[in-house]
Order: structure tokens, then C-alpha cells, then sequence
């Protein structure tokens, strides 16, 4: 038994032992170890190149060079980038051409300059091609409403509008049944197909008068700008009448084929009826002051002033390339057919800009030119298409766009010095066109025509102001959204080498 009690003993404090030992044993646990994280390949900068922004890198280049109005726009000064990375960096930030060209490259005082996606159509424009159906109005308004009226000024010839009944002197009040204000106008005209609801007008009101005409924009129209030239003969004087209402280069021919026909009817005088002309081309205005003279010829008509680096460039490489002479025939060499005339006659309005301006400030050094009318636009700036090619021009044009700009890139005065005033000038003998009485163009009759006739020959109504009618606010009128609106453009871009 006594041994049996100590085989247990010995049993138990075994176990407690063991016991003991689990207890205090320290666990040693294996280090985590952590998975080693793979180096992610270092990506390169990315860097930029101004061949990934050709609109923008041509656009910024041609203004810097070419622009009027260079020196109020910090960012086109020569020295404005530090480095060209600087500059493409400026490029990037721009990514929607026409918001960099009208917001960072436009001067706040600049209302000509604009831009294009499609210099094809500009092309056609300046050669007097668009699509339209022919009918030229203008947009008023009473004072204080809302509400616009048109009234037709004429209708070009070979149109779609010469086929319907309407004519010079209708009034309108609606389109497609409804009635034109300042807030739907112009989206109301835009359409290529629309109704017009005609109107008559009696006590300063128009009313509707149930009767309306559709008109169709036709594609490719193309408006010959000599929409009347004929000659008067008043009491055995013969007088010249010439309405023109666009210079457009490719009709220079015709207007040459005009003046010989003044040439043979031995015209003492001429009445130039500008009051729809907007402008153009600043070759066809020097043809036409030269054949409206002729006795002058290589005399200036007006000497260019452009931004300042421009300037001393051709002050110093091609003095005359700033100055615009009376010359001796047109751009296909065809000699000039010329009146020379010792004074004119101009009839004007608030539609009448740029080249037709200039051809009224150019003559004042040389012969007497009286206006007619109401004050003209006061539009005395140049521009011209760049290109995103050689220099500018057509020349290897990048295929990959057709996008051009159209700045403004120089002023002149006359030969004595005057610059046209930014307000216009001011009429000699002022008289707006009557609506209840617009008359037929190129009849002796018709109010602007009649006076300018008094003047001419000696009769009474010699006053230097008249007015006539209801008076209204021009508000709009024909092409006012077009790109060429009121431009006046030269046909080449000269070459400047930095």
C-alpha cells in the first residue's frame, strides 16, 4: 500500500510540474514577414509640343505679327514667353480655338476681327457668292418696343425672292406667322426657308395686312454689286447714276464697263449711291476712285498705319507697300475707263462702311465730295485672311483644318493726313429714307436721289438737313451676321520677315 502511495505521488507532482511549465512557457511566434512591393515603373513626363495645337500655334503667330492692335494685348508682346516650353504651355490651356482667339487674342475695342472653320466659304463670300434668296431688308424698330418691322430695300435680280411679288418698299412684322422682336429676329431669318406676313404702316403703326410671301436661300447665289447705272439727262445735263452696293474684286470688270458707258454719254457729273454699301475690297476702291477721276493718277489716295513693329518693318524694307495710289487700270490690266470728275456726289447711311468710306475720304484731297444722307458707320480699319500656311497664306495649307482668321490689320488717312472719324462722317446734306415714301432706286423722283440732284443742279431744296417720315431705330438688316458684314478687306498678305 505504501508503495502504492508513493507511485501516485510521485505521479501527481509530475503532472504539476508539467502543469507549471505550460503556464510560464514563453511563445515564440515566427516574424511576419512582409511580401516586398514592386517598384512601379517610372512614368516619363509627358511634354508638350506645339504641334499638337497648329490652330492655336498659327492663330497666335499671324496675330503677333499681323495685328492691329498688337500692343493692347500683353500676350502677343515679343517678348512674353520666356521659353518656348512657357509658350506651349500657354498653347495647351486653350484648347477651343475660337475662345482662344476671341477672348486672349481679340482687343476689347476691336469689333471687325473675327475667325472662320471654313475659309471656303469666306472665299465665296468675298466674291459675292452665299446662299441666299435675294431679298435685302432692314430690321427697326420704334423707340421703346420691342418689336421689329423690316422694310425691303430692294430685291437682287436672278434671285429667289425676284420670283414673288415683292418688292421695294414692302414692310414685314412676321415670320412664319410670328411677330419679330428683339429676342427672335435673328434665328426667326436664319432659316433657310420662311413666310414673311406683310404690313403697312399709317400713323406710326404697323399693321398686318394678310398678306405673305415664302422665300426660299438658295446655295450659291452669286449678286452682281452694280445693281443700277444709268445716265440722266435733266434739262439737256447729263448726269451719272451709279447704285453699288458691294465692292466685290470680281465684278471690278464690270463696274470698268460701267464708267465707259458714263465715258460715252459725256456725263458732267456723278451721284455714287453707297447708302447699302457695307465695303469690301480695298483694290476695287482705289479702281473706283480712279475711275471716277483719272487725272491723278500715282497721286495717294491713303497711307496704311499698322501696329509698330509692322510698321518700322515696312518703313525701312518697303516704304511704298504703306501707300495706296490712284493707278491706271484694274487687276487684269485692263485699262481704266475714267470720268475725270472735279466733283462727286455721294448718297450714305448708317449701312454705308469701310471701303465705301474710304473711297469718300480718299477723293476729299483732290476733287469736292458732298454726302448725302445720314452719318455713316465709322468702320476706317483693314483686314486681311491668314492662313494656316507659308507665311500665312495658301501656300502648303495644312490639310488637317479649315480654319482661318480675318484681323484687322491696319488704318490710313488721306493724303492730307485725316483719319475717318470712328463716328462717321457726317452727311453734307442729311436725309434718312422715308417708309411711307422710299421711292424707286434710280428714279429722279426718289427722295436721297432728288436731293442730291438739287445740289448738282441749282434748284431750292438746298438745306443741310431735312427730315422725312416716322422716325425709327435701325436695328438690324441683310448679311448683318455674315462674315464679311461691314469689312473692308486687302486681297494679298503682305510679307514681313523676322
Amino acid at each position: 500500500m505504501k508503495k502504492n502511495f508513493l507511485v501516485f505521488l510521485l505521479s501527481v507532482l509530475i503532472f504539476s510540474a508539467c502543469s507549471n511549465d505550460d503556464d510560464v512557457a514563453e511563445v515564440v511566434e515566427e516574424p511576419e514577414t512582409e511580401e516586398p512591393t514592386p517598384e512601379e515603373p517610372e512614368q516619363e513626363e509627358e511634354t508638350l509640343d506645339r504641334a499638337d495645337y497648329p490652330i492655336q500655334d498659327f492663330m497666335y503667330l499671324a496675330m503677333n505679327l499681323y495685328y492691329l492692335y498688337k500692343a493692347d494685348i500683353p500676350e502677343l508682346a515679343d517678348d512674353y514667353f520666356t521659353d518656348v516650353d512657357t509658350y506651349v504651355e500657354y498653347l495647351a490651356e486653350n484648347t477651343v480655338p475660337e475662345d482662344f482667339y476671341y477672348d486672349d487674342l481679340v482687343a476689347e475695342q476691336d469689333r471687325f476681327s473675327f475667325m472662320t472653320d471654313d475659309y471656303v466659304a469666306l472665299e465665296n463670300s468675298f466674291s459675292g457668292v452665299s446662299k441666299s434668296n435675294g431679298l435685302k431688308y432692314s430690321l427697326v424698330r420704334f423707340s421703346n418696343s420691342n418689336d421689329i418691322f423690316g422694310y425691303v430695300r430692294y430685291v437682287a435680280p436672278n434671285s429667289n425672292a425676284s420670283a414673288t411679288a415683292i418688292k421695294r418698299g414692302d414692310l414685314f412684322l412676321t415670320i412664319d406667322g410670328t411677330q419679330m422682336n428683339l429676342s427672335n429676329y435673328q434665328t426667326l431669318l436664319a432659316q433657310d426657308s420662311y413666310t414673311l406676313g406683310l404690313a403697312t404702316i399709317a400713323n406710326n403703326t404697323v399693321s398686318a395686312t394678310g398678306t405673305s410671301v415664302t422665300l426660299t436661300k438658295e446655295e450659291g447665289f452669286s449678286e452682281n454689286p452694280i445693281l443700277i447705272a444709268k445716265t440722266l439727262d435733266i434739262d439737256g445735263q447729263k448726269i451719272g447714276y451709279l447704285m453699288y452696293n458691294s465692292y466685290v474684286g470680281d465684278y471690278d470688270d464690270e463696274l470698268n464697263a460701267a464708267f465707259a458707258d458714263f465715258k460715252a454719254d459725256g456725263i458732267t457729273d456723278l451721284v455714287l449711291d453707297l447708302r447699302y454699301n457695307g465695303g469690301g475690297s480695298v483694290a476695287s476702291a482705289i479702281d473706283l476712285t480712279s475711275m471716277i477721276t483719272g487725272q491723278f493718277e500715282g497721286e495717294v489716295i491713303t497711307k496704311q498705319q499698322w501696329n509698330a513693329e509692322a510698321q518700322a518693318y515696312f518703313e525701312s524694307e518697303s516704304p511704298e507697300s504703306l501707300i495706296d495710289r490712284f493707278d491706271g487700270q484694274i487687276r487684269t490690266g485692263e485699262a481704266i475707263n475714267s470720268l475725270n470728275l472735279t466733283r462727286l456726289y455721294v448718297i450714305g447711311t448708317e449701312s454705308t462702311a469701310s471701303a465705301s468710306e474710304l473711297t469718300i475720304i480718299g477723293l476729299r484731297p483732290y476733287i469736292d465730295v458732298k454726302t448725302i444722307g445720314t452719318t455713316t458707320v465709322g468702320k476706317f480699319q483693314a483686314s486681311v485672311t491668314l492662313y494656316d500656311g507659308d507665311n500665312f497664306t495658301k501656300q502648303n495649307v495644312n490639310p488637317d483644318h479649315n480654319y482661318a482668321i480675318q484681323p484687322l490689320i491696319y488704318t490710313y488717312a488721306n493724303a492730307n493726313g485725316v483719319v475717318g472719324p470712328p463716328t462717321g462722317i457726317v452727311p453734307d446734306f442729311e436725309l434718312e429714307e422715308d417708309l411711307t415714301n422710299l421711292g424707286t432706286l434710280g428714279e429722279e423722283s426718289e427722295p436721297l436721289l432728288s436731293l442730291a440732284l438739287d445740289q448738282i443742279l441749282g434748284r431750292s431744296h438746298t438745306s443741310s438737313k431735312r427730315k422725312a417720315g416716322p422716325a425709327y431705330e435701325l436695328v438690324g438688316e441683310t448679311d448683318m451676321n455674315q462674315p464679311t458684314f461691314q469689312r473692308m478687306y486687302a486681297n494679298e498678305v503682305p510679307q514681313i520677315k523676322k
